[in-house]
């Protein structure tokens, strides 16, 4: 027998050693290429016609390329179809609907999902611009779920009481969610005992009950929240019951209170509050729930703030603020000259302050005769200035802050992107700037380009 032989009776035991796998670990193997190329090898040979029907992880998405052109709208549908239907699995591992390209009547994918929902998944993604029906009923009795992220536009029903004991990620946007309970004086309690990660953006919450999250072992908890579509008030409150969340991030006009019942271990926050000018009547109870949400990320290590027109409409916000007792990095966007030394003085071991487009308002006399905040003479090494205006109100700053920070290494000054169209000599603002006196004698001032 000649070597070609050799190598050729090699080659065809080799792929005689893959076809013998059992049908299961086949469909496991093509759950990691796109589902087209899983269905193509249903014409390898009649060993493999119904392979692919074994697979548990599949990813839809109507953009998929097919011999290099994007499917038509009924051959996506009727490919999906397909697919749905041949499956052989009881339980899927993962699926992922992403619908871009086309819209679609409402009840297909409704069965779609629906469909997944009872096959066991783990794992369910779906994004759909357009308006769709979900049964809550399905969603809320999953209990195989581990991971739940839905970027659609659909209504859902939140039950009084609902648990998914295995999901570890529920990650919702542009959801309406009401609640399918005539009883207003019960709490809605939804209970993820093993839930890491809560996120929720751009949705539309619609019901008066509290909602009470059960989540133990939640690590991150994120919330943006809005209501300025509809001119009803939801007055409402969400409570969070975890012992271990580490990073809270919320966005929103605090139409609701956002009540965490442990915030003891939050090391990273992110605050982001914008209040409407027609918000008047709301100007009294403003300041207070702005600071009491503050109160509760005492702990942080790590904090943003973005306060847009809260000042003007709640002057007093920053008045009764907690101390910052572990804090090391602040950053701040839209803060006047007095609410930026009240956090500086309860921060006493800051030691990176950013500033986003500058101070909105600054009295020079409170600065003259302030007290030096502690942590300018312990540990604020770092000060970046990103916007910088050039202005009166950020030269006083920058004058403040050079003239007191003993500890400073370094001051990064990058100018606001409208300088470039303004009749302003920023090389004279330099100038201005390298002759201030400084405290502390190892302090580098750095200016980013324009142009950057």
């Amino acid at each position: 027998m000649d070597s070609y032989e050799v190598n050729r009776e090699v080659a065809v035991d080799e792929i005689d050693m893959i076809s013998t796998l059992h049908e299961s670990i086949l469909g496991h193997i093509l759950s990691f290429i796109p589902i087209i190329d899983a269905v193509r090898t249903s014409v390898l040979s009649r060993r493999w016609i119904e392979v692919w029907t074994s697979i548990t992880s599949l990813k839809l998405d109507d953009s998929l390329l097919h011999y290099d052109k994007k499917l038509q709208k009924q051959q996506f549908v009727n490919f999906v179809e397909k697919v749905l239907f041949h499956l052989s699995n009881s339980s899927i591992q993962s699926f992922s609907l992403c619908l871009t390209s086309y819209q679609y009547d409402a009840s297909l994918i409704t069965s779609w999902i629906s469909f997944i929902l009872e096959r066991r998944v783990q794992k369910l993604h779906i994004q759909y611009a357009d308006k769709v029906f979900l049964s809550s009923n399905l969603l809320f009795s999953c209990n195989s779920l581990v991971e739940l992220v839905l970027q659609m536009k659909c209504t859902l029903s939140l039950p009084i009481s609902a648990s998914l004991p295995n999901l570890q990620k529920f990650s919702i946007s542009g959801i309406k969610l009401v609640s399918d309970s005539s009883d207003f004086s019960k709490d809605i309690t939804l209970s993820f005992p093993i839930l890491k990660v809560f996120e929720a953006r751009g949705c539309e919450w619609s019901t008066t009950q509290n909602i009470s999250l059960q989540v133990p072992l939640l690590e991150r908890f994120s919330i943006a929240i809005w209501n300025r579509q509809s001119n009803e008030s939801c007055n409402f409150s969400i409570k969070v019951y975890s012992r271990c969340l580490t990073d809270f991030s919320y966005e929103g006009d605090l139409e609701q209170d956002i009540v965490l019942c442990d915030s003891s271990l939050i090391r990273n926050a992110s605050i982001v509050i914008v209040v409407d000018d027609d918000k008047e009547d709301r100007r009294e109870k403003l300041g207070f729930q702005a600071c009491n949400l503050l109160r509760q990320i005492h702990n942080a290590e790590q904090l943003k703030l973005l306060f847009y027109k809260v000042l003007r409409h709640a002057k007093d916000v920053f008045t009764n603020l907690p101390v910052f007792g572990r804090l090391r990095y602040l950053q701040l966007n839209e803060v006047n000259g007095e609410a930026l030394l009240q956090l500086l003085t309860n921060s006493p071991s800051l030691n990176t302050l950013v500033l986003l487009n500058g101070v909105a308002d600054l009295d020079k006399d409170v600065f003259t005769s302030a007290v030096v905040p502690h942590c300018f003479l312990s540990c604020l090494n770092v000060i970046r200035f990103k916007g910088f205006n050039a202005n009166d109100h950020d030269l006083c700053l920058v004058k403040f802050m050079l003239a007191n920070a003993a500890m400073l290494q370094k001051i990064t000054i990058s100018p606001a992107f409208w300088l470039r169209y303004a009749d302003i000599d920023l090389e004279n603002v330099k100038e201005q700037i390298l002759s201030l006196p400084m405290c502390s004698s190892f302090c580098k001032i750095e200016f980013s380009d324009i142009r950057s």
